[in-house]
């Protein structure tokens, strides 16, 4: 039974709002564990009792880039949606399923397509997976960026058909060269309508369209089964096989918990996957409340979209339609490695680790840095107010605990302590509401988000 007037530590709330969402300040999970844990999941998970963003200011204030031809405004919109949604877990959700079904503009060329791609995955990321899939293979970016146009019952093209099994559903090993074939010539005919030249009038919506005279009729035999089968019929073949569930656990395993496989937990979270009949949300609702999931923290390196958009939250920065920079955003996540809607390969990008090679860490540490220093950014001026609030005095090692209590409940270890205190080389009680004390929050604010623990979740 949920008890719904049971408080829930910070600490775990903190934990459960980085990973389901994007983190939050202390001072909106100190709100939030006033209930209890599990209604909080409950909140996440049912994205439709909360509306989604009214984006009409946003186009507004933002005309100049405002461009829907413009991959740029649709990535910079995306992070703005992850920024103030009221339903994130719908946005955390979208940028998994961007990485397994890893669709790129840098082939399509074509950002209508891609923004209705993104939409897609947004609509039914968290619904049952078969339903995902089906949209995934009506989807115009998706038949484009996988030559699925060129799929034709004379000449078949095993691009998207392979990708499905490889890559989208049970993974290598689990088929054979022949189901491959077969699940090619059952999408021959499954098509988009002809995209309409850019000029004079810019890009047109692609449109899903089954041509039936081009179409294979002849019977297929598909992972054991024989019969007459289309594109839907081999989908529903895919979900039920346990290889799929494995594929989808480990996914989900990944992303929401940590970089480091666990087979058992895996198989829990497969189990769950097959019961629930393949709903994402309740496969969530497993995993957000299960101990494995409570006890994996700090262990999961941040994307550089869960980077940025954390770090703004806790500034404060970009939460109203009338700030100006919010391209640079996006162009932020590029500069760490993760260019929105365009990922390196149909691989998507090698996450955990990767994220934080030489090159990458010093732009994330560049851009966290800069970001929450700024006295004037709204965040972390309440920050500063509630750390030198009721007080006069204090030590350096209190105000380094309280703004990592700030930032969300951060830990830091002892080495990470030890480097910090020797860059600030402050040895003294520091005066409350002092501009020495404003520049020194300012520092240790930089060197946290400059620190290993501030790059895991």
């Amino acid at each position: 039974m949920v008890l719904l007037n049971q408080k829930t530590d910070v600490e775990l709330v903190g934990h459960l709002i980085r990973r389901a969402a994007f983190g939050e300040p202390v001072d909106l999970l100190e709100q939030k564990s006033t209930r209890s844990y599990e209604t909080l999941v409950e909140d996440l998970i049912n994205v439709d009792k909360f509306p989604r963003l009214n984006e009409d200011l946003l186009e507004r204030h933002n005309i100049q880039h405002a461009d829907e031809e413009s991959r740029q405004w649709t990535r910079a919109r995306w992070i703005y949606r992850m920024i103030n949604s009221e339903r994130p877990l719908e946005e955390k959700v979208a940028l998994m399923w961007h990485d397994v079904f890893a669709t790129g503009d840098s082939k399509v060329g074509n950002n209508p397509m891609m923004r209705t791609h993104y939409e897609m995955l947004r609509d039914y990321g968290l619904g049952n997976f078969r339903d995902l899939l089906l949209a995934l293979a009506k989807d115009p970016a998706m038949i484009y960026w996988l030559d699925q146009q060129m799929n034709h019952s004379e000449a078949p093209n095993e691009n998207f058909g392979r990708e499905l099994l490889e890559l989208f559903s049970m993974g290598i090993g689990n088929y054979t060269e022949e189901d491959v074939k077969e699940c090619a010539r059952a999408f021959t005919g499954w098509t988009k309508s002809q995209t309409i030249p850019r000029y004079p009038n810019g890009f047109y919506d692609s449109e899903f369209i089954f041509r039936e005279e081009d179409h294979d009729n002849g019977p297929k035999t598909f992972l054991g089964e024989t019969g007459n089968f289309n594109g839907d019929d081999i989908i529903d073949i895919i979900v039920k096989q346990p290889a799929t569930a494995q594929f989808v656990a480990a996914q989900i395993y990944d992303f929401f918990v940590s970089d480091n496989p666990d087979e058992a937990r895996i198989d829990e979270i497969s189990r769950v996957f097959i019961e629930s009949e393949y709903v994402i949300s309740d496969v969530l609702r497993f995993v957000f409340n299960s101990d494995f999931f409570k006890e994996s923290r700090f262990n999961k390196v941040k994307s550089p979209a869960e980077l940025v958009v954390g770090t703004a939250i806790l500034a404060g920065r970009h939460q109203t339609p009338y700030e100006y920079g919010l391209t640079k955003m996006a162009t932020a996540t590029k500069n760490m490695g993760q260019d929105l809607l365009n990922p390196p390969t149909v691989e998507g990008w090698h996450t955990g680790r990767e994220w934080i090679d030489s090159s990458y860490l010093v732009e994330r540490i560049n851009f966290s840095s800069k970001m929450i220093g700024d006295l004037e950014a709204p965040g972390t001026s309440k920050i500063l107010a509630r750390i030198s609030a009721d007080r006069l005095t204090m030590t350096p090692d209190e105000l380094l605990d309280e703004c990592l209590s700030e930032m969300g409940k951060i830990h830091l270890k002892a080495p990470s302590r030890a480097i910090l205190f020797e860059e600030l080389n402050v040895t003294s009680d520091l005066t409350c509401g002092t501009e020495e004390f404003e520049q020194v929050v300012s520092q240790v604010l930089r060197l946290i988000v400059s620190s290993r623990e501030y790059q895991f979740a």
